[in-house]
């Protein structure tokens, strides 16, 4: 008699191709998504720091923007940082919040908020593929 119980070698390798085409699809997009996550943390700090340098102009009114550093600000930020923020060409009666990407993935990315609360990605959606 012979014992017809279990899987062929062809049967297998079959499978572990199946699964490596499959691992080669998603193991990119999911560091895209994981990208993107971190894009959001920025997006919301820039949002913070706008916030921020409202509240700072408020009491004075007469220096406007100029003068703002994040310390002074109150801008702080808690855990691992994946972005630098930086405060830019900052006048009087306007600013700019800079956001770049000093982590694995998004290392270049850079985000921008300016005082009529405009965001925009300064090098493009690298991870829309």
């Amino acid at each position: 008699m012979k014992n017809t119980n279990g899987f062929t070698l062809i049967e297998l390798m079959i499978v572990v191709a199946i699964v490596g085409i499959l691992a080669s699809i998603a193991i990119p997009n999911y560091f895209n998504y994981v990208a993107k996550a971190q894009q959001a943390e920025a997006k919301a700090n820039l949002g913070a720091i706008y916030v921020s340098m409202l509240a700072y102009t408020a009491p004075g009114g007469l220096e406007g923007f100029s003068g703002a550093t994040l310390n002074n600000i109150g801008f702080k930020t808690d855990g691992t940082l994946r972005y630098n923020y930086t405060l830019v060409n900052v006048t009087t009666l306007a600013f700019t919040a800079r956001a770049e990407g000093i982590s694995d993935r998004i290392k270049g990315d850079v985000w921008e908020i300016d005082s009529g609360k405009k965001l925009r990605d300064v090098v493009g959606d690298r991870f829309d593929q």
